[in-house]
Formats: structure tokens, C-alpha cells, sequence
């Protein structure tokens, strides 16, 4: 006997786009995870800390923001090493970005203090409260420089 070949059953049209659907979902949410990940890449190496007669301007990233020298409380500024000062640490991302060698946004410190980081090296970092219930963690090329230039302002 003659071997006889027989195909499967085509799909029909409503019951294959339910794969359609779950395929452009997972599409958008690829898309949507490489923008993010593309966008803290670029972040991390170019976010600036511009400090004018007024105000503390952070550009580059997704919590940039404009902060007057008024609100921080820059007597209280002081540079800190967040290995051998492991209160400073984040402990506890609220609303931000922590991927190794990078974190911005929101986050809670090991002491308790709402911060918003935009940290890099953890040698270099720099803690300044301010009067609005939260501190500003960052980490500038020259901290040592940026302090003086903030306590200048």
C-alpha cells in the first residue's frame, strides 16, 4: 500500500490570534525593558550635577529635577564612603533604577532617611540633606570639589 499524508487541521482565524496577542505583548514588554536598561546605560555615564547661583540642577536621567540651594541643608553635607559607612547604603529601592555600578531614584537607606541617589562609585559619593524630608546621595567625578563649590553657592 501506498504511503497516504495527511496535514493538521488548518487554525482558524480567531483562534490564533490569542498567540498573536501574547507575542505583541511580549514584543512591547522586550522593547520597553531594552529603552529602560538603553536609558540607565547613557544615564550612568552622563548625568551632571550643574550648580548655578540658585539651585542644584541633576540632568541625564529619569529623576533629574531642579533643587534650590535654599532647600539643602548644605552645613550638613559631607562626603561618605559607602563601604566603610554602611548606614548610607540603600536598602530598599521605592521607585528608581539599581542595577550594578549604577542606582537612581528613590530609595530608602539602611538609617532610615528617604533619598534620592543618583550614585555611581560608592567611594565617591556625597550626602546632602535638605529640608524636604529626604537627602540627595550622589556621586560627582571631583566630590571633594563639588562640597566646596556647594558650600560656596
Amino acid at each position: 500500500m501506498e504511503p497516504k499524508v495527511f496535514t493538521m487541521a488548518q487554525v482558524s482565524g480567531t483562534s490564533l490570534g490569542w498567540l498573536w496577542g501574547v507575542t505583541g505583548f511580549a514584543g512591547i514588554l522586550l522593547v520597553g525593558t531594552l529603552a529602560l536598561l538603553g536609558w540607565s546605560l547613557y544615564a550612568a555615564r552622563h548625568t551632571r550635577f550643574d550648580l548655578t547661583a540658585g539651585s542644584l540642577v541633576i540632568r541625564g536621567g529619569f529623576y533629574g529635577r531642579t533643587v534650590p540651594v535654599s532647600e539643602l541643608a548644605v552645613e550638613g553635607a559631607r562626603r561618605v564612603d559607602l563601604e566603610a559607612a554602611p548606614e548610607f547604603r540603600p536598602s530598599l529601592k521605592t521607585n528608581g533604577i539599581g542595577v550594578p555600578g549604577y542606582q537612581s531614584g528613590w530609595f530608602r537607606l539602611k538609617n532610615g532617611d528617604k533619598a534620592l541617589l543618583f550614585l555611581t562609585d560608592k567611594s565617591k559619593a556625597v550626602y546632602i540633606p535638605t529640608r524636604k524630608n529626604y537627602v540627595l546621595l550622589v556621586s560627582p567625578a571631583d566630590p571633594d570639589a563639588f562640597l566646596a563649590a556647594l558650600r560656596g553657592s
